[in-house]
């Protein structure tokens, strides 16, 4: 059984940067955004499906036992996907000037392990729209993807498990949420995005400061006033 001994699994100390969960069903767009903001700003994307697959790929032990476990169709334990989440973002730490965790937590529970073994989150990027439009985008895609599983009846199953899991995350967090909804001007979805981003990162420097100004009692305190409208 795969085991997780590499690492302490505990909160990163004294972590001095921005950690934002990006979120969205797919084909929200949430990708792209997460592209801009590296491209602006320097964080570090990553991404937990790509992590897993890069471990499989390197050949390790760990890798191994994550191809017999995704072959005989079980879930990668939270655990495992948790401890890779941390290694990156440790291994990054000393030139990042922020993580970017995409697509991760899918289920309420992954989030409140994330925040108990790797990092508290700071923002909570919610990209927003509804299932006929990512239906569409997607459909879309599957002209020329190939994929299997790019088909409307898969597409709309996908999209019910999204929808039920995300709805859960979300609620846990509304002081730290901030939607954007991908039909609206690209322009202003962007504007929003990294408007939000420095002073993400002004206000968590200021706390960690002890500073607790007007301004700065929360995160919410900024982004209620930059939402997309």
């Amino acid at each position: 059984m795969l085991s997780v001994t590499s690492i302490k699994m505990a909160p990163i100390p004294d972590l001095k940067v921005p950690v934002i969960w990006v979120l969205g069903g797919p084909g929200s767009g949430k990708g792209t955004q997460c592209d801009r903001i590296v491209a602006k700003y320097g964080f570090t994307h990553l991404s937990s499906g790509d992590l897993l697959r890069a471990e499989v790929a390197s050949g390790s032990a760990r890798g191994k036992e994550l191809t017999a476990i995704m072959e005989r169709g079980e879930l990668v334990p939270v655990e495992v996907v948790l401890e890779l989440l941390k290694e990156a973002i440790i291994k990054a730490l000393p030139t990042s000037t922020g993580f970017l965790i995409d697509g991760y937590p899918r289920e309420k529970e992954q989030g409140i392990l994330f925040e108990k073994n790797v990092a508290p989150v700071n923002l909570v990027l919610y990209f927003e729209a509804s299932d006929e439009t990512l239906v569409k985008r997607l459909m879309g895609r599957a002209l020329t993807s190939g994929r299997v599983d790019d088909n409307e009846e898969t597409i709309k199953k996908r999209l019910h498990t999204f929808n039920t899991h995300n709805d859960q995350v979300i609620a846990q967090y509304p002081d730290k949420l901030k939607k954007g909804r991908k039909w609206r001007s690209s322009w202003r979805i962007r504007r929003t995005v990294v408007s939000e981003i420095p002073i993400a990162a002004a206000c968590l420097r200021a706390e960690r400061r002890g500073e607790r100004t007007t301004d700065c009692l929360t995160l919410s305190t900024f982004f209620g006033v930059l939402m997309v409208r």
